[in-house]
């Protein structure tokens, strides 16, 4: 059993795990982990972004800005993750905002070199500020709203790099957005999960595989759930996020509330060779 009395989200995955309830009030212990799991990872973020030093207007960093021009980037530059012996990454841009309850904090990485996947990574990261910025609006910067992002080298192979962009929005509820942007070193350019297959009867072995391991986790693990079916995971289409794990195995990477219900966060599946490998 966990132990941790000063934990909420603790206290009633514990209460779950012991008392015999019906369904209706097993769904209602589910939405109370739900939002005791986003409120301490809400005010996980907010304690982190109030050690920024911004001022009450928005900090823009220019994009393929000097290092020089602004201590903040210059500071995130240093300590750069090495990918193999080619080249690295790096923070482009960072973006930070405060205004009462509402705050942004965005790192935008790319890779060394006149590299065709960085537009991509610039694009994405362009949306999330815009997003961010049209909720400012339309609040008139009254709102509660918050938004982390920050990405991670997960995959460093001999043919391929990927990076994951981790994006935490945080409302009324809050919910993490996975992004990865796998990228062949050859060619500088991101490689969809389709490109990758390369075979849509082995998309649908991929697919199936899912299935099969949502449905084992969830009858190993009554605390464990997924969507199934129309209106959940169906299958894949393609343009799923993905990368290669040390093994060299193909892991497919899903947002909150993508296949799962908030209390299951952010999931991922590791598809055995044999599964889609001829």
């Amino acid at each position: 059993m966990l132990k941790n009395d000063d934990n909420p989200l603790v206290e009633q995955k514990n209460a779950y795990m012991q008392i015999p309830v019906p369904q209706t009030a097993k769904k209602s212990i589910e939405m109370g982990i739900a939002k005791a799991r986003t409120e301490r990872r809400r005010n996980m973020m907010m304690k982190n972004m109030k050690k920024l030093s911004v001022s009450a207007a928005a900090v823009v960093v220019t994009f393929g800005v000097v290092v020089n021009a602004s201590p903040v980037v210059a500071n995130a530059m240093v300590g750069l993750p090495v990918i193999g012996s080619i080249t690295k990454v790096m923070t482009f841009g960072k973006y930070t905002n405060e205004q009462n309850n509402m705050m942004a904090d965005v790192n935008i990485p790319k890779v060394e070199g006149n590299v065709t996947a960085n537009a991509e990574i610039e694009t994405y990261a362009k949306d999330l500020i815009a997003k961010y910025e049209a909720e400012l609006k339309k609040t008139n910067g009254e709102g509660h709203y918050a938004m982390q992002s920050d990405y991670e080298v997960v995959a460093d192979g001999k043919d391929y790099v990927s990076i994951r962009i981790n994006t935490l929005i945080t409302q009324a509820s809050g919910a993490q957005y996975v992004k990865i942007f796998t990228i062949d070193k050859a060619t500088g350019e991101t490689v969809t999960l389709q490109k990758y297959v390369n075979d849509d009867a082995k998309l649908q072995a991929i697919s199936d595989n899912i299935k099969q391991q949502m449905e084992a986790q969830m009858k190993e693990d009554e605390n464990k759930s997924y969507f199934i079916g129309e209106d959940g995971f169906n299958g894949l289409t393609g343009d799923e996020s993905f990368y290669l794990n040390e093994a060299g195995e193909l892991v497919i990477a899903f947002g909150e509330y993508d296949v799962a219900p908030g209390s299951m966060g952010a999931v991922q599946f590791t598809i055995a060779d044999s599964v889609w490998k001829s």
